[in-house]
């Protein structure tokens, strides 16, 4: 069913006058005349009665037609949602980020995003660097800021700053007063970390392995706040990025090698973003080449 015929059908029921519909709708007669009969056909009842030159919705019309006007509205309620939306001074953004850039990172990037544009809304999902990935792809996210990936069309990640991985320890640690440790020194002792699936989770693995060390997993989380909150009870230690919000705890420099989490932003390839989107993430790539 044509959306336009529709269109024409509520016109011609408001008025009941052929002509003057036509003449609202800048269409001839005729052509009106054709598209209300082919609409009829396709329902298969008439949907006025015609005496004469009068024109008049019956009750087969008058059913069909509360139906129409609330089709219309909810397509009128859609369109300006969507360009609500689509404005770039009200506009919305879904943004996707690890569970480990909640606490200061993303907040700060907002902050500063929102004194520039402040009537900008966004939706924010935490989750690990696969789920993000998904819903990405899946178009329920315009934007993610992820750990370093490998190359997966049709996602374009880009590199926006690095993070120095330190070992974190309680502050009563008998470790905590050095500057700096050999990862070995620490090794035989409970190692507090993310759960598998996590990017940082991934990179540890991969230092463990770079050093020939096997860790002693006590327990795998699935929040750095978590993990944190173990750590500072004494319950053993991690390699984490170092954060101020971690009272109660000290990071240590892993001696003879420097080891990063790499962040940037990913999105989907030739996919459309709205105005506001495309504000924010020019507005990332800017905020962290200026620092």
């Amino acid at each position: 069913m044509e959306w336009q015929r529709l269109e024409y059908f509520q016109t011609l029921a408001k008025i009941q006058h052929m002509t003057k519909a036509a003449e609202m709708l800048s269409i001839s007669q005729p052509a009106l005349s054709r598209s209300i009969a082919s609409l009829e056909q396709e329902i298969g009842v008439p949907l006025f009665d015609r005496q004469g030159r009068s024109i008049i919705l019956n009750k087969y019309g008058q059913l069909f037609l509360l139906r129409v006007n609330n089709i219309m509205k909810e397509m009128e309620q859609g369109l300006e949602e969507i360009q609500h939306i689509i404005n770039p001074e009200h506009g919305e953004v879904s943004l996707g980020f690890l569970h480990t850039l909640g606490t200061s990172t993303v907040p700060n990037i907002i902050r500063a995003f929102h004194k520039e544009y402040p009537h900008i809304t966004f939706k924010f999902q935490q989750n690990h660097t696969h789920m993000q990935l998904k819903e990405l792809k899946h178009g329920n996210l315009d934007l993610c800021l992820l750990a370093s990936m490998e190359n997966e069309n049709p996602i374009e990640w880009t590199e926006l700053w690095r993070d120095e991985l330190f070992v974190i320890v309680e502050a009563n640690h008998p470790l905590a007063s050095r500057p700096s440790i050999q990862l070995k020194e620490i090794a035989k002792e409970s190692f507090i970390g993310l759960k598998k699936g996590y990017a940082l989770r991934k990179t540890t693995d991969e230092i463990f392995k770079a050093e020939g060390l096997e860790p002693i997993i006590s327990f795998e989380g699935d929040e750095v706040a978590t993990v944190a909150g173990f750590i500072a009870s004494g319950l053993g230690y991690s390699i984490l990025p170092y954060g101020g919000e971690m009272d109660r705890m000290t990071k240590l420099r892993i001696e003879d090698a420097t080891y990063e989490r790499v962040i940037g932003m990913a999105a989907v390839k030739d996919r459309y973003l709205s105005p506001a989107a495309k504000l924010f993430q020019q507005f990332v790539l800017d905020y962290f080449l200026a620092r």
